[in-house]
């Protein structure tokens, strides 16, 4: 289709729809576009490229190994090291391309985890699976910002994201927490915010926004200790600041499959509440030890991020119409603290509550015309009458009465709207 275009620049040119400059600002957007295209391809098989030689050297080295003296391991065990290191540093010498960075960042990345390893190997150096991935984590950091390079960086995340999982989550490492996770994904985030700066639209910035907020919601488990009842509280604070996160023009503008903390947000937020919807989620009791614990101060952190990227939205008239998932961890908080006397009033609650986040996403649906958004809404309030149907002792008749209805909702609402659509096209077409 460009070179189509491409081709009836000249007949525009000489009919005077366009003018030659315009005509040669179209000629090299497009030219750059199908430059790019390659590049990028290359610096994809670069990087993968990278991942193979390096898993066929450890291969290769692991079929002789029991057969070389331990000077010899030594000098293998750093040889991979040396040669990235050799690779990293003529990229930034020479200003190699991208891909020379990216395909050199990624060989050295697992370059050190291999030497760390077969250092530890030969001269029996004792450690945990934690303290490695610590390690490994760390001495690569640089090279996010020396090599200015994407893989190392979501190889960062995801290697974080494992490193608290294994300590927070693993058997042998109950009870402590991650806090170095935190740091670790603190120092990415000058990369990331300069991502979403100088490339908002890349698909590289997409992937980073969904990683990231992936990773969050992984690891936020491994900082609940005791209290449990809390993390149902910090999940839903979590996925609220997410939400309002998505909200911001910055990422509302663009496409929905790029907008992770959209997604994560609402999906979530559902998911929570349906969880809490039923009756028996609400039978606990605090005492005032539980708010001294470091569960309710991660709790109170989150809402106040939460809450103030709510603020700071409204305070830039970015949200324009109501929105209650815009609300809903405030409401949820509330409810929580009402749960601690009476666990009947916020199970009646969370219900009406979810209904009412079914009905907006219906009502969001039919005012933009958009399937997606209105069968997501349908999707919800089908999800609560799937809840009620295992807690509740309504005769089979009244509950196969129920699914029917929601059956001909569903089919009744996308025919309307599919009505209403090609009614507004038709009068379009006329006007």
């Amino acid at each position: 289709m460009n070179s189509k275009l491409l081709n009836e620049l000249p007949e525009l040119i000489k009919n005077q729809v366009i003018s030659e400059d315009i005509a040669l600002k179209i000629r090299q957007y497009y030219l750059s576009k199908q430059s790019d295209g390659p590049n990028r391809l290359f610096t994809v098989f670069g990087v993968l490229g990278s991942l193979l030689v390096g898993l066929g050297i450890i291969l290769i080295m692991a079929h002789n190994w029991d057969e070389f003296t331990r000077p010899v391991k030594t000098i293998f065990a750093f040889l991979p090291l040396v040669l990235g290191q050799l690779f990293a540093g003529y990229s930034i010498l020479k200003k190699k391309s991208t891909t020379w960075k990216e395909a050199s960042g990624t060989f050295l990345f697992f370059a050190v985890g291999s030497s760390i390893a077969l250092v530890s190997q030969i001269y029996n150096i004792p450690g945990d699976l934690s303290s490695y991935i610590l390690t490994w984590i760390v001495l690569c950091l640089p090279l996010v910002y020396l090599l200015k390079s994407n893989a190392v960086a979501i190889l960062h995340i995801v290697f974080s994201t494992f490193y608290a999982c294994n300590l927070g989550y693993g058997y042998e490492s109950i009870g402590e927490t991650p806090w170095l996770y935190l740091l670790l994904i603190a120092f990415l985030l000058p990369h990331y915010l300069q991502l979403l700066k100088h490339r908002p639209e890349a698909n590289i910035t997409s992937i980073f926004n969904w990683l990231l907020p992936l990773s969050l919601i992984i690891t936020l488990g491994v900082f609940v200790e005791q209290n449990d009842d809390f993390g149902y509280l910090m999940y839903v604070i979590l996925f609220g600041l997410f939400y309002n996160i998505g909200k911001i023009p910055s990422f509302d503008d663009q496409k929905l499959r790029r907008n992770g903390y959209l997604i994560f947000g609402s999906v979530g937020t559902v998911i929570m509440l349906l969880l809490t919807s039923f009756n028996w989620i609400w039978e606990f009791s605090m005492t005032k030890n539980e708010f001294l614990s470091q569960e309710f101060y991660i709790a109170l952190i989150l809402f106040c991020l939460a809450l103030a990227v709510l603020i700071y939205s409204y305070s830039k008239q970015w949200v324009k119409r109501f929105n209650l998932f815009h609300f809903v961890f405030i409401i949820f908080t509330l409810l929580f603290f009402v749960g601690m006397a009476d666990n009947l009033i916020p199970t009646i609650l969370v219900n009406i509550l979810i209904f009412a986040l079914g009905l907006v996403t219906i009502k969001i649906g039919t005012d933009k015309f958009h399937f997606g958004i209105l069968n997501y809404g349908l999707l919800i309030i089908t999800a609560l009458v799937v809840c009620r149907f295992f807690d509740t002792d309504l005769s089979y008749v009244i509950r196969g009465l129920l699914f029917v209805s929601v059956g001909l909702g569903f089919f009744l609402t996308n025919y309307v709207m599919l009505k209403r659509k090609k009614t507004f096209e038709n009068l379009n077409n006329k006007i």
